[in-house]
């Protein structure tokens, strides 16, 4: 049996289609390509939880590494400090948190703080047993050199500064930033001392609400044996004790007035109201605390009007 020939319209319609199929599977492939690029360009940007700055930075900006030291149990203040410190972007200054405590001792710390630092990477597990006074801070700072050794610019410190902070103490970033960058980035020192009613940084001990040494200063703690042989005791008095054995901290500054307890029914020596220039408020066990602070602070300033709440 003999096939017919094809007609003239049907050989036509054959051709259209297979250039039509040709031209979707090039206009197909461009886009790909183009999505892919978008992709990869920045239309979806990572967004890094340990940054409290979300401006570029140049190299005369201040950098300032903050660690806060804290429990592996406190996932709600972990949670709280993220927001507080995420929600502030000083200006020309690169600063970077993370929290900071010892090796892990339950189940529930070792399945709750893996998808912590799954979803934030903003934390730092050193290798000893926790404690308050008995090492912790000296293992906080002689281990960062190490931790933050980059052969991309081996000869320019990560920081200029390292901060010591607590867990329970508000920073304002802006005015940190502000005192700090007038002042020298080598041998320096600087916190609010105590007792409150002193005013002299030699004789003195910066409190451990906040202190921050500078990151030549973190260096020598690595490698020295003075820090060393002197671990155990109050981790504000031993660092102090460090400087002063290692004649070290020559630029001395303090943020009297800026930084201060929160005062309750009852003030002390080292308490006094809220007020503008504060650089940091400690004692703030409670959540009533925390969210007086953060009011007086207008931290919520740029909650954005929408259908989907009412927050008076």
């Amino acid at each position: 049996m003999m096939m017919k020939p094809l007609q003239p319209e049907r050989r036509r319609f054959i051709i259209y289609a297979f250039f039509f199929v040709l031209f979707l599977c090039a206009v197909a492939s461009i886009n790909e390509i183009r999505f892919d690029n978008i992709l990869n360009f920045g239309g979806c940007p990572s967004i890094s939880a340990t940054s409290a700055t979300l401006n570029s930075t140049s190299d005369d900006d201040v950098r300032i590494f903050i660690g806060i030291l804290t429990l592996p149990e406190k996932y709600h203040r972990r949670h709280m400090l993220r927001m507080v410190f995420n929600s502030q972007s000083p200006a020309g200054a690169k600063v970077d948190f993370k929290f900071v405590f010892c090796n892990l001792t339950t189940e529930e710390q070792q399945v709750m703080v893996a998808l912590e630092i799954m979803q934030y990477d903003d934390i730092i597990i050193l290798n000893c047993s926790e404690n308050m006074n008995e090492g912790k801070t000296y293992t906080y700072f002689s281990s960062l050199p190490e931790m933050m050794s980059s052969s991309d610019a081996p000869s320019s410190p990560p920081y200029h500064y390292v901060m010591k902070a607590d867990d329970d103490t508000y920073l304002k970033l802006d005015n940190l930033v502000d005192f700090l960058r007038p002042l020298p980035r080598q041998d320096l020192y600087f916190g609010c001392v105590v007792p409150c009613q002193n005013k002299n940084p030699w004789r003195n001990i910066m409190s451990g609400m906040g202190y921050l040494i500078s990151w030549d200063l973190v260096e020598w703690i690595r490698v020295s044996e003075v820090p060393r042989r002197n671990i155990n005791g109050p981790e504000d008095r031993m660092v102090a004790q460090w400087l002063r054995e290692g004649n070290k901290a020559k630029n001395r500054h303090i943020g009297r007035w800026m930084m201060y307890d929160y005062q309750d029914s009852t003030p002390t020596r080292c308490s006094h109201e809220l007020w503008p220039n504060t650089i940091a408020v400690h004692l703030l066990k409670s959540d009533e605390r925390w969210a007086k602070t953060l009011k007086y602070f207008n931290v919520t300033q740029n909650l954005k009007p929408s259908k989907l709440y009412h927050i008076p």
